[in-house]
Parts: structure tokens; sequence; C-alpha cells
């Protein structure tokens, strides 16, 4: 009886433990979209909970799935309770946090996979008693350091995906005692050194990625005689050596093979068509040379194929032979053989390849004829490459067919007659580059039809006439318009002020005439203007202003005059200004860019004066007062005086008045930004954030999102808050932040670099403010570790806790008593309080924020801006009742 009831109380213990472990997982899950907990409940047995599979013996919990569930939370150490699980599967989730040390209780474990999440940390070692294990996929995520050692006991491993994380270090010889080993991925770390020769003991390996790490040396012979390799990728490295020209016999299941951004020299192997599977090929921006074996078309799988940015061919005829048989490539979508040295005739054979192909690219070699007619059965192709070569003969009008067409570059050729008109049908464009030809008449109109058009080049042509204002005015235009060394007349049509997202304009070495159109005060992502070499006349006007980005601008060799505008030494970012040979007098400015004698241009403009003295100007002659022009100042002085002094007295008498009609005024004006140096278009905005992609997304809030941005510009990683125009008060909390933040500056004050007020890629406004990004986080995170996102770190100690609450206090200390007007935050709370990498507090998002006022000496009453009462929900400023009357 003692007995009986012994074995049956140690199973139901196991099973509460079981229960108990599964329970505790639950409890670190934070966000749960899906409502797969829901289900993890006492009205059913832990078998049945949605994810977990038991054994149907023993009632114990064998594996644990919830791949691509939607959840966020980290893994409890009470996962090592769990030791009959043989699998767990949580791939394509949100965890964070380090993977718990106790998953090396997991005897039984064979499976696995916690890739596509953020953990962090480092590789646990405990997982070397995991000895079982066959899969461990652990790619994409955030891990750090090297690969352990203790990870060599894992002998029977199948399946090693370590990509995608920041690991050091070498690669370890001792994976090459993994037998089993099939998959091999280690890509996109910061692993060093050579590839160990030992990895060519690996006689069933099927996958070798080894792509994106820093690997120097050659490629060990071993692994090129691994015949199940049917995926082997090295591509950016610092590899060096030549490819075996057997390659294609030893390692004939190739389906990828791919060693792009190395120093491979020598030739391609003509045994890779023995390779029959083959469908990506990709050795570009290596140092191969010979001629491309023509029996690679022999390849009929192939989808991919690049050899780009070698030194293949010899630049005569015969070099393109290779292309007569790609007809067979029924699959072929990229082609490319761009910067070679491939010379010959074009051949019109290319009209033959796959109605599949979307990329064609043989630019920078020395190909010359013309394109043939035949181009237009490449209906699906994205990207016509051909620039750089001694291609002539006209453009033909087939070209207007290619519906799909999204980037056409022609340029540096020697194409000849009119520019097609047919290329307005090219409604999916984005790129035309037709620069350095020798087209002549005027520009199509139609070209205005390219409504997805980002960069339009047409320089160094014969083309004449005006410039249409379908063209000049096309919106979608942000990369760059330049029109420059052509033989253009006419003035600058007005509608350039719809180039509100251009980055470059270059008009430059043609003949325009007229005044500068006022209209392009609205280009502001403008950062490049030319309009140098032309006959543009009048002054430089005054609304030109508004244009903070500017960066270089040449208005040299004209017919402009009057005195030079002094918003220009106001422009912040302008690094070069040349204005050389016009009509220009008066005094030099002495600020901001004039005094950079390296920096402007002011040649030719003989009735300029003063300046900075390196500018070796004369001086600005100062005329005598006479005793007529006395007299006159004073009839102007005295009646002014007293005007002013009549109003002063209205103002005295009736203050309140004047204070009132103010506020019922109740706009805000945008403030000017002078102070913020760092003017950033919405193109670098969408560049720095991939697009803002939901990967980039760190927050979001009632007004909007906030995300993580890299600035192609110096590398600089900021926060990116990106209003919810759509939301209600969202423009009024973009002025209020703006507001609050130009005329502010505290150690404990989140730092502002820029804001950004421009039009977005589908035409609708866009609002953005750049931060510095502050790497710990919110305290709402470290205080509450079951939100969204939970830190990696221990918990904050006395001293943190009591040193942020200062910087806190510090910061609110400022903004009521240190402000010229009084600030006062109305949304203090953890989640607006942002820590940076030394755990120091910043205060930030102002949105909410209120400008107090005291409205004379005859009343106590304070005024504010603002008269709602608004927060987070169940927040009231504490000393809100001192300011204002609650209804």
């Amino acid at each position: 009886m003692s007995s009986s009831l012994k074995s049956a109380t140690i199973p139901a213990f196991a099973n509460e433990t079981d229960r108990l472990a599964l329970l505790d997982f639950k409890s670190r899950i934070t966000k749960d979209s899906l409502q797969i907990m829901s289900s993890w409940n006492d009205s059913i047995h832990f078998c049945n909970w949605l994810g977990v599979t038991c054994s149907p013996s023993s009632e114990r919990v064998m594996v644990l799935n919830l791949e691509a569930k939607r959840l966020f939370g980290s893994i409890p150490p009470s996962i090592g309770n769990l030791t009959c699980l043989t699998g767990i599967n949580l791939r394509s989730n949100s965890f964070i946090g380090e993977i718990p040390q106790e998953v090396g209780r997991l005897q039984h474990l064979h499976h696995l996979n916690l890739s596509r999440n953020s953990f962090g940390g480092k590789l646990p070692t405990n997982l070397s008693y995991c000895t079982q294990l066959r899969v461990l996929d652990v790619a994409y995520n955030n891990l750090v350091g090297q690969i352990p050692g203790h990870l060599s006991s894992l002998s029977k491993l199948v399946n090693l995906s370590l990509g995608v994380n920041n690991l050091v270090g070498s690669i370890p010889a001792w994976i090459g005692n993994f037998s089993s080993l099939y998959i091999l991925d280690l890509f996109r770390n910061s692993l060093q050194g050579s590839i160990p020769s030992e990895l060519g003991f690996l006689s069933g390996l099927g996958k070798f990625q080894l792509y994106g790490n820093y690997l120097s040396g050659t490629i060990p012979s071993l692994i090129y005689n691994i015949s199940s390799i049917y995926y082997f990728s090295v591509t950016l490295n610092q590899l060096h050596g030549s490819i075996p020209p057997d390659v294609g016999l030893t390692l004939p299941n190739l389906q990828i093979f791919a060693g792009a951004v190395n120093s491979f020299t020598g030739t391609i192997p003509s045994s890779l068509s023995n390779a029959s599977q083959l469908q990506v090929l990709d050795f570009s921006q290596n140092n191969l040379t010979g001629n491309v074996p023509q029996n690679l078309a022999s390849l009929q799988g192939l989808v991919r194929l690049n050899f780009e940015v070698n030194k293949l061919g010899k630049g005569k005829d015969g070099d393109l032979n290779f292309l007569n048989n790609f007809a067979n490539c029924t699959s072929l979508e990229v082609l490319s053989f761009a910067q070679n040295q491939l010379g010959g005739i074009l051949p019109s054979v290319i009209a033959n390849l796959s109605t599949q192909l979307k990329s064609l690219t043989m630019g920078s070699n020395m190909i010359h004829g013309s394109i043939p007619i035949g181009i237009g059965n490449l209906v699906n192709l994205n990207l016509l490459g051909l620039e750089g070569n001694y291609l002539g003969g006209p453009l033909p009008d087939i070209l207007g067919k290619l519906q799909n067409l999204e980037g056409l570059e022609v340029n540096d050729n020697e194409f000849s007659g009119l520019i097609p008109s047919s290329l307005g049908n090219l409604t999916a464009l984005t790129r035309l580059y037709l620069q350095e030809n020798k087209f002549e008449g005027s520009i199509p109109s139609n070209l205005g039809n390219c409504k997805k058009l980002l960069a339009l080049n047409l320089s160094s042509n014969n083309l004449n006439g005006t410039i249409p204002k379908q063209v000049i005015g096309l919106s979608s235009l942000s990369i760059s318009l330049v029109m420059s060394k052509n033989f253009l007349i006419g003035a600058l049509p007005f509608e350039v002020g719809n180039l509100r997202l251009l980055g470059e304009l270059d008009l430059s070495m043609n003949r325009l005439s007229g005044e500068i159109p006022t209209t392009l005060e609205t280009c502001l992502s403008l950062e490049r203007l030319y309009l140098e070499g032309n006959s543009f006349e009048g002054a430089i006007p005054e609304s030109l202003k508004t244009l903070r980005s500017l960066k270089d601008i040449d208005l040299s060799h004209n017919n402009l005059s009057g005195h030079i505008p002094k918003f220009l030494s106001k422009l912040l970012s302008l690094k070069h200004l040349n204005i050389s040979y016009n009509n220009f007098e008066g005094e030099v400015p002495n600020e901001g860019i004039f005094t950079n004698a390296s920096a402007i241009s002011i040649f030719g403009n003989d009735k300029l004066c003063g300046g900075f003295k390196e500018l070796h100007l004369s001086k600005c002659s100062r005329k005598k007062h006479h005793l007529h022009g006395k007299l006159l100042t004073l009839g102007i002085i005295i009646p002014v005086t007293s005007i002013i002094i009549f109003v002063l007295l209205l103002l005295y008498f009736f203050p309140t008045c004047s204070i009132v009609k103010n506020l019922r005024k109740g706009a805000l004006t945008m403030p000017s930004f002078e102070d913020w140096q760092l003017p950033i278009s919405y193109a670098e905005l969408l560049e720095s954030t991939n697009g803002f992609s939901e990967n980039n997304l760190i927050g979001s809030g009632s007004f909007g999102s906030v995300y993580k941005g890299v600035l192609a510009r110096n590398g600089a990683i900021v926060a990116i808050k990106v209003l919810n125009l759509q939301q209600q008060e969202a423009s009024t909390s973009f002025i209020n932040e703006c507001n609050a933040l130009r005329s502010i500056r505290h150690r404990n004050l989140l730092k502002i670099f820029s804001a950004c007020s421009s039009i977005d890629h589908k035409g609708n406004d866009f609002k953005s403010l750049i931060f510095e990004f502050m790497c710990n986080g919110s305290l709402d995170r470290w205080l509450h570790p079951k939100i969204d996102e939970q830190h990696q770190r221990n918990k904050l100690s006395f001293i943190q806790r009591l040193n942020i609450a200062i910087d806190v206090a510090y910061a609110l200390e400022y903004l009521h008593q240190h402000c010229q007007t009084t600030i006062v935050h109305c949304d203090i709370k953890p989640s607006n309080i942002l820590l940076d990498e030394d755990m120091v507090a910043h205060v930030g998002d102002f949105g909410l924020v209120k400008f107090l006022f005291e409205a004379s000496n005859n009343t106590s009453k304070t005024q504010t801006l603002s008269v709602g009462l608004k927060g987070s929900i169940g927040y009231i400023p504490p000393a809100w009742p001192d300011w204002m009357e609650l209804k």
C-alpha cells in the first residue's frame, strides 16, 4: 500500500512542477495580442494549453511550441524545471533578456529554436549539458561575446545557426568534430581570423553560410570537396585566393554559390556548368579576370548571375559572346556585368533574354553599338543600366513600353537625337539618367507624367527651349534635378516651388533669365542650389531665408544685383557660397559663413565693401550728417517718440485687455529653429529608419511614434519622433514641443538635434523631432519588468533610484524657476524619463507643455497659453490647483 502510494505521488508532484513552470512562463509574457495565453488556465489540463504537447503516458511537458505568436516577454529560470522537454520553439516573437542558464538542465532537449527575437547577453555555457541537442538556432537576436568553447560537447548537432548577432572572436575549430552537421550558419556577426581547415571534415554539410563577417585568408581546399554542399556563401568578408577550376565537379549540388565583396582573383571556372542546379552565382566586387565562360548559359535554372565590378574581358569584340545562348535561361531575373572591361557590340540577342528578367546592368564597360529594338520584349525589366559605354544612335521609342521600369541609366554614352516622348509612359520610373550624351531638342513635357520620379539628370547635352513647368514642378523629385550644361532659355518657372522634397537643384551653365522665383522658399529640403552661368537678374529673394538646409549655393556669373542678404549669414548649414561675378553692392555681412574666406567667393562684384578683414575689401564710406539732415531727423524722432509714449500709457492703463486679446488670437507661431544646427530632410529620415520600418520602432504615444535611426551623414544614432497628424491636437503638440525645446538647455532634459516639417513620399504633411538616443530606455522599463520591453541589466539599486529622482528634480526646478517663461511639463511619469548610458535621467516628451505668464502687477492670476487640463490618465500635476481653478 505504501509503495503504491509513493509511486503515484512522484508523477503527480512532477506534473504540478510542470504546471507551475508553465504558469511562471505565462507571468513573464508582457504582451499577448493574439490572446494565446488565455487558454493557459485551470479550466483545462495544462497538456491541452495552446502550444503545449505532453507525453501521453506520463503527462509531462515534452514540447513547447509558440512560434510566431506575437508574444513579448522573457524566459524565466523555471524553464529548467520542465525536465522532460525535448523541443522549445519560440521563433519569430519579441522575447528579450538573456537565455537563462537553467536551460542546461533540459538534458533531453533535441530542438532549441529561439531565432528572430531580441535576446541579449551571451550564449549560456550550461547549454553544454544538453548533449542530445540536434538543433540550436538562435539567429536574428542580439547575442554578444564569443562562441563558447563549452558547446563543443554538442556533438550530435545537425543545425548550428548563430547568424545575425554580435558574436566576436574566431570560428572554433572543434565545430569540425560535429560529424552530423548539415547547417552551419554564422552570417552577419563580427567573426575574425581564418576559416578553420577542420571544417573540411564536415562530410555531410549542406549549408555553409559565413556571409558578412571579417574573415580573412583563403578558403580551405577541403571545404571545396564536400560534395553535399548546396548553399555556399562567403560574401562580404576579406578573403582572397582563386576559385578552384574543378569547383563545379567537386560541388555538383550547388544551388547558391556566392563570394561577392572579397578579393578573389583568377578566372571564372568553366566547370561551373556541371553544377546544373545552380540558381545564384554571385562573385561581384572581386578581382576576377579573363573571359566569361560561354557554357554558363547551360545553367538553365539560373535566377541571378552577377559578376559586376571585376576585371573581366579584354575590351575587344567577342567579349560578349557568352550572351548568345542565355535565351535558354528562362528563369533569369538578374544579369549584371557592370564595371568590367567588356568590349564589342551590344548583341541583339539580349532581346531574347528571359521575359522574367528584372535587372540588366552592363554599365561602365567598353561596349558600343546601339540599343536593340527588341529590348521591348523584356516587359518585366525594373532596371536597365547601360551607362558609361560607347553606345550611340537614338534611344528607341520602344523603351516607353517597359511599364515596370524603375531605373533607366544610359548616361555617359554617345546617344543622340531627341529624348523620346514615350518615356513619359514609364509611370513606375524613379531614376532617369540621360546626362553626358548628345541629345538635342526640347525636354518632353510629358516627363511630368512620371509621378514617382525621384532623380532626373539631363545635364551635358544639347537641349534647348524652355524648362517645361510639368517637369520642374514634379513634386515627387527628392534626390536631384540636374539640367546643367545645356542651352535652355527663358525664366525659371514658378512651379519650381513644388519641389518641396528636393535635395539638389542644378540648372547651371544654361541661358536662363529673369528673376529667381520667390516660390523657391517652399523647397525646404534643398541642400544644394546651383544656378551659376546664366543671366538671372534682380536681387536674391529675401524669402529664401526659409531654406535652412542649404549647404552649397552657387549663383556666380549672373546679373544679380542689390545688397547681399543678411539671412545668408544665418544659414547655419551653409558650407560653400559663390556669388562672384554679379553686380552686388554695399557692405558684406561679417558673421556666419562670411567670416570664412575659404568658404565664400565674391570676386567680380566691384561695389562691395567692408566685411571680414581676410576678404581684403575696402572700408565702406560713411556719409556726414549735415544740419538739414539733423533737423529732418529731429522732425521724425519727436512725433515718433510721442506716439510710443501714448501707446505705453494705453498699455499701462489697459494691460488686461491687451493680453486677453492676444490670448484670443490663440495661435502659437512656429519657432525659427535658428539654434538648431543640424537640418535633416524627410529623405534622410526615411533612409535612416529603413523606411520607418517596424524593426526600428522603439515606442509609441498619444501623438505619434518613435523610431531608432542611424544618420547616413555621420553614423549618429538618434531617436526620431514622428507625429501622427491624423490625431487631434498632434500639430499643437508639435508646436508646443518646439516652443519648449528651442530655448531650454539642461543636462537633465532630453537633447534635441533638429526638427523636420516637410512632405512625405505620399504627399502628406510630415512633422518630426530628432532627439538624442537614450540607450537605456525609459525609467518605466526598469521599474516595471512586465511591460512590452524588459531591460537586460540588473534591477535599479537604491542609489540609482535616488540619483534618478534628483536628476528629475533638477530638470523640473530648471523649468519652473530658471526659464524666461515658467514651463510646466504636465506629464511627468516614468515612461517620459529616459536614461542614458551612464544612467543619468533626462526628462522628455514636451507635447503637453504649458507656458505660464504673469498678467500684470495688478492681478495675482496667472495666465496660461491654454486652459485644458491634460496629461496621462490618472495623472494631475501636483501644483495644478495652485495655478488654475478646477472646473
